[in-house]
């Protein structure tokens, strides 16, 4: 398995991508990873891309617009609607490649890009498969919790402060608090395990974002990634949750909005960050990946 540095355009901005090929002859069956949110190539989404690289496929794990080495102002931006296009550019690409079987290209999204690839898989028919571990729809991670009980309020009083400013003069949205016991109070063990992972040495990266412009939410507040899902129609999907989960709900609710062949995999003992890393989790689920998009119907 090699991997290689490459770039690719999404609506005019340059995305940096890690490739990752078989050694053997192709042409080979590909899939495109998405990143979580604040996440960036190096991380979760390098990690599932190698091992899957390793189990036969051609791999394309990349950093959204706006984040990580890739192009696009203001730094750190959270665009739904951009975060979709970079996933069907990151297929545009690979359909360039002489090693690919552009008949089996397929998607991956962890966390955040879980719900990214329904909408872009949704719309784009090149998408043959599409697969999500710990899927979430960031809209509802901000309006209403990780865990769906968030007080409706909160995010109007985002609303607030993203309004407040396109005055000028505010901060960015502040991702991470500083300390893991703050992260505790404000989120709970879920807030307190995506401190350990973004901002410890577990796997904190100079490049992942630790905070959102303000504009982010507004971009937010309308995104939908689970409108669509009844358009990918009878192309195959695999959900994989842990049990531990407390954004699982997002992806049951997903789930029963295909209406194709479709297959819910629970991770027992597994929290939702458990699966961007931990490998007693991840090995398993990633056989569970390459067999999924290895099958054909």
């Amino acid at each position: 398995m090699s991997k290689l540095d490459v770039s690719f355009d999404s609506n005019g901005i340059t995305l940096a991508g890690h490739l990752y090929r078989p050694n053997a002859e192709g042409p080979h069956p590909a899939i495109v990873v998405g990143h979580p949110g604040s996440g960036v190539k190096e991380q979760a989404a390098g990690l599932y891309a190698r091992l899957l690289s390793e189990a036969g496929y051609v791999t394309l794990a990349f950093d959204a617009a706006y984040q990580g080495e890739s192009g696009g102002k203001p730094r750190g931006l959270e665009d739904p609607a951009q975060r979709t296009e970079d996933l069907k550019a990151a297929v545009s690409y690979l359909t360039t490649q002489d090693f690919v079987d552009t008949g089996q290209i397929n998607a991956l999204g962890i966390c955040a890009s879980g719900g990214y690839a329904l909408a872009a898989t949704a719309t784009d028919h090149r998408i043959q498969r599409l697969a999500t571990v710990s899927g979430t729809d960031i809209t509802r991670v901000f309006r209403y919790g990780a865990d769906g009980t968030q007080d409706p309020a909160a995010f109007q009083g985002l609303l607030d402060q993203a309004a407040a400013a396109r005055g000028g003069g505010s901060e960015d949205l502040v991702l991470f608090p500083d300390t893991i016991e703050q992260a505790r109070a404000l989120g709970g063990e879920h807030g307190a395990e995506g401190f350990d992972y973004y901002r410890t040495p577990r796997a904190e990266h100079p490049r992942s974002a630790q905070t959102f412009p303000w504009i982010s939410i507004d971009r937010m507040a309308t995104f939908d990634a689970l409108a669509a899902v009844p358009l990918i129609g009878s192309r195959p999907v695999l959900m994989v949750a842990g049990t531990r989960a407390v954004t699982a709900w997002m992806s049951v609710e997903a789930f029963q909005r295909v209406v194709g062949p479709k297959e819910f995999h629970w991770v027992e003992g597994a929290s939702h960050v458990d699966l961007y890393d931990k490998l007693q989790y991840v090995e398993p689920t990633v056989a569970k990946l390459s067999t999924f998009f290895r099958t054909t119907v």
